[in-house]
């Protein structure tokens, strides 16, 4: 395996660090780098899903509107508006955004085909997001007769609907069973140079690659493998300073970053838990 010697000149390691040891704060991927390997659900599975939600919010809807009709009945014009005004807000957007919060993202339809929202960072939702996507939904999915929802779902990326676009939030299929990854082992012979090194926030497409190289390196031929390990430090190098020591091969560098990107995100989460305890006592 070639090494770094014949990599990225030295100009080129740490270009783009920052000044202080440790991962950015903006850096949405963990130090494993799987953080946003969640698979959006289909969009098939979509439309069945906002069929049942709509089919039930209706239902729901004419009971509500029955049974108030049977208390009221002696009520004047004026309260019997009020009271109809108030049954659509309460059965397809009350209802539905206090269910998805308690749920953590799960709509009756998404219970039954298996799908969960989360935000765009892969995390639970909370209440704005429900109340954004139930705002909205009653727009696209009751007022447009669900054609807004359908083509924005058929257009996007993740196969988002307008609700989703607005609340920073996308549907995963809740019963993808997601493979364990393993945490990438730290090179001894780079230890005290990982540790010392100031790395900024890799880019998370950059960071996940990296990741997928060094799991799936093993199963690869000679030649691509030093070729897309060379590239990747390549790649690596402006957010990385100084330049690791001279022999090390690429891999173990690849391999020395996202060790050490682990420990320290670790170590962050522990100290974030330790001081929100603290202040919570």
């Amino acid at each position: 395996m070639a090494g770094v010697p014949t990599g990225p000149p030295p100009t080129v390691w740490g270009a783009g660090a920052s000044a202080t040891v440790g991962v950015g704060r903006d850096d949405l991927v963990s130090g494993e780098a799987v953080a946003l390997a969640l698979p959006p659900g289909g969009l098939g599975y979509r439309i069945l899903s906002g069929m049942i939600d709509v089919a039930l919010g209706i239902a729901l809807w004419l009971i509500l509107w029955w049974l108030t009709y049977q208390v009221a009945i002696d009520l004047n014009e004026a309260w019997r508006g009020a009271v109809n005004t108030m049954l659509p807000i309460v059965s397809v957007i009350a209802l539905p955004t206090v269910a998805e919060t308690l749920t953590g993202g799960k709509t009756v339809g998404h219970l039954v085909v298996g799908l969960r929202t989360v935000r765009d960072d892969a995390g639970p939702i909370g209440f704005r997001h429900s109340l954004t996507r139930a705002l909205v939904g009653f727009i696209e999915m009751y007022a447009c007769l669900g054609l807004p929802a359908l083509i924005s779902a058929a257009i996007s990326r993740k196969n988002k609907r307008l609700g989703d676009l607005l609340a920073g939030t996308y549907v995963i299929r809740d019963r993808h069973k997601i493979e364990e990854q393993h945490p990438i082992e730290m090179p001894a012979g780079l230890v005290s140079w990982a540790v010392a090194a100031d790395m900024a926030a890799l880019p998370d497409g950059l960071a996940v690659i990296i990741r997928q190289f060094l799991n799936g390196r093993h199963g690869m031929k000679p030649e691509p493998r030093a070729a897309a390990a060379r590239r990747l430090v390549f790649d690596a190098a402006p957010f990385v300073a100084p330049a690791p020591p001279q022999g090390a091969s690429f891999e173990d560098v690849l391999s020395a970053i996202m060790a050490e990107r682990r420990r320290r995100d670790a170590e962050r989460l522990e100290r974030e838990a330790l001081l929100r305890e603290r202040l919570l006592r």
